[in-house]
């Protein structure tokens, strides 16, 4: 079992969209994925189809989670195994999470050893997947540490926009303060995401990032597709909700390359 983290402090570059639809695509090739969303924004679990509850006159969310979430686990110790949910996709695995983990960091603060509590717990997992895939929060808090801890490889998604680069130094230098934590963390590759083939800074971006980190760029390049952003309202992935988008195909052509580079 291999345990990556999806990371960027940026938001809005493609994260949750990655989460899913990478994962997606990695189920239906037959590979058994846990998805587990570690931000309390919850638009991976929402995204595929678990809900938050909301009082419809206040449209506030009920105290209550519907479900057991990733606040179960780092807060009340809960295991894994008895959190996480089947989706409606085959080999596709989800831990949800829920408003209340907004409030998790704080309570973590006191907790001994609370930067590992997440790797605790996939480390105590009975279950067997082939992938674990964890959706951060867009920053450097204590959520993403616990990720970071938790994880074999780092994987950034970077958008073909201006300043994409941007930020990107502070991340890469997290990195290297939790390999004294976990000594095992390494930069496992980096996701351009919406590209617009019609415009020359797309391209520009493209040779930056993979001037940059050279080898680590995967060559399946996302493109900005309308569909993509629509599916997530669904609660469907892009292979449900349009499987013959250009995003369901670069997502494809990713798993394939993500299979053959961690297989």
């Amino acid at each position: 079992m291999k345990t990556f983290v999806v990371a960027n402090q940026k938001g809005g570059v493609g994260k949750t969209t990655t989460v899913m639809n990478l994962g997606a695509a990695l189920a239906i090739k037959g590979k058994k994925t846990l998805l587990i969303d570690l931000d309390p924004q919850a638009n991976l679990s929402s995204g595929l189809g678990f809900t938050q509850q909301f009082d419809k006159d206040s449209w506030n969310s009920t105290d209550e989670a519907p479900y057991k979430s990733v606040y179960d686990v780092l807060i009340d110790k809960e295991p894994l195994s008895s959190v996480f949910v089947a989706t409606s996709t085959a080999n596709l695995f989800l831990v949800p999470s829920h408003l209340s983990l907004a409030g998790a960091e704080i309570e973590m603060v006191n907790i001994i050893s609370r930067e590992t509590l997440l790797k605790k717990a996939i480390e105590g997992m009975s279950e067997e997947f082939d992938y674990v895939i964890i959706d951060c929060p867009p920053s450097l808090g204590l959520l993403t540490i616990n990720a970071l801890c938790a994880a074999d490889k780092l994987l950034i998604p970077i958008q073909c926009e201006y300043f994409a680069l941007e930020g990107l130094g502070q991340l890469i230098e997290t990195t290297k303060l939790i390999k004294g934590v976990n000594a095992n963390l390494k930069i496992g590759g980096v996701i351009l995401t919406m590209f617009d083939s019609r415009t020359k800074l797309s391209e520009s971006v493209v040779k930056d990032v993979k001037d940059f980190f050279k080898d680590v760029a995967f060559k399946s390049i996302v493109p900005r597709n309308v569909r993509l952003s629509e599916s997530p309202s669904h609660g469907k992935t892009i292979f449900q909700y349009d499987d013959k988008s250009t995003g369901a195909m670069a997502y494809k052509k990713l798993a394939n390359e993500f299979i053959k580079r961690f297989s």
